[in-house]
């Protein structure tokens, strides 16, 4: 039994939550907040198994709220949100810097024919993020571990571009790795973050503003960009086409994914093959695994977030299991290594 905290300031909203979540016979929920200093202290007196939190509360908002709690007593929080407005989702990505582990939209309502599928969200995302026992703030920055830069050899054809895959924990890394990398950098960055749908948008201006370079949404046939960052849309394929340019397809899900790592780096290891790097980070799940190694064996350089750094070993660990990571790293190792890939003739 999963013991749960719902932490909601409005009365309707939270007792809604309550009720959906406790339709599942997996769930407890043990008690509720009306904002984030009731929160603070709820956990302190009944040490939930995981904690739904709102994002816009008096007194104490739901980002100061989570870096408290992980501060003295880290619990694995999901954010759930109600709105898509610029101002509230940049602190939703606030509060997962502060260490909250994934975002869902507040399920729609009885009647709406989205209920179900809200719901199911919702539970699952619960479930899955309670198993989380070690929460991580943040990876270990640069200074503490520095690049094992010797080790990296690659043909002299040159890196053109860098797909990455993500998924639970990838937006802080991500934003880690773009922080450390040039602002020059030479080629453009390809990237499929799974994401609840109506929070990408909002993703993109978080992680440019607080990355410092250009972050948008691609769009079909447009051209790539050196130095710029592309996040795939919801409910699209992105694959990338030579020239460089983005490529957009309402293709199947794959691994029930759509956007899917898949799709994204098999696209790169047809278009690009040698000239490529490829990184997979944490998250749950096998997307891009297989499609690593056919990057690796296409003649790309591949990386692999490490386990210690990975909130969710998954993804990097299947690609580890299955032979398409050439090389193992924490976060800011990844990032000093394509800063000297690329800077090679």
């Amino acid at each position: 039994m999963i013991r749960v905290l719902v932490v909601e300031d409005s009365a309707v909203a939270r007792e809604f939550l309550v009720h959906v979540l406790s339709q599942d016979p997996g769930i407890q929920v043990i008690g509720t907040a009306a904002d984030g200093e009731e929160a603070i202290e709820a956990v302190r007196l009944q040490s939930p198994d995981a904690i739904t939190m709102d994002i816009n509360m008096p007194r104490m908002n739901g980002f100061e709220a989570t870096r408290k709690i992980m501060e003295t007593s880290p619990t694995p929080i999901v954010i759930v949100s109600g709105s898509y407005e610029t101002k509230e989702v940049a602190t939703v990505f606030r509060s997962m810097d502060a260490g909250a582990l994934a975002v869902v939209p507040r399920p729609a309502g009885y009647g709406n024919p989205n209920h179900d599928t809200t719901v199911k969200e919702l539970v699952q995302t619960v479930k899955l993020m309670s198993e989380v026992k070690l929460v991580r703030r943040r990876p270990r920055q640069a200074a503490e571990t520095p690049p094992a830069r010797a080790r990296l050899e690659r043909a002299s054809s040159g890196i053109k571009i860098v797909a990455i895959g993500a998924s639970t924990g990838g937006p802080v890394v991500l934003q880690t790795i773009l922080s450390l990398l040039p602002k020059a950098f030479p080629v453009p960055i390809v990237i499929v973050q799974h994401m609840a749908a109506g929070f990408i948008g909002g993703f993109a201006e978080w992680l440019g503003q607080t990355c410092g370079r250009p972050v948008g949404i691609a769009s079909d046939r447009g051209a790539l960009e050196a130095g710029a960052v592309y996040v795939a849309p919801d409910g699209l394929q992105l694959g990338v086409a030579p020239g460089p340019a983005a490529r957009l397809a309402a293709d199947d899900p794959e691994n029930g994914l759509r956007p899917s790592v898949s799709y994204l780096f098999r696209s790169v290891a047809q278009a690009f093959g040698e000239c490529a790097a490829g990184v997979i980070l944490t998250g749950m799940g096998q997307d891009g695994a297989a499609e690593l190694k056919l990057m690796r064996d296409r003649g790309a350089i591949t990386f692999a977030q490490d386990e210690a750094s990975s909130v969710i070993f998954g993804m990097p660990g299947e690609a580890i299991r299955k032979g398409g990571a050439t090389h193992v790293l924490p976060p800011d190792q990844i990032a000093a290594a394509l800063d000297e890939l690329t800077r090679r003739p």
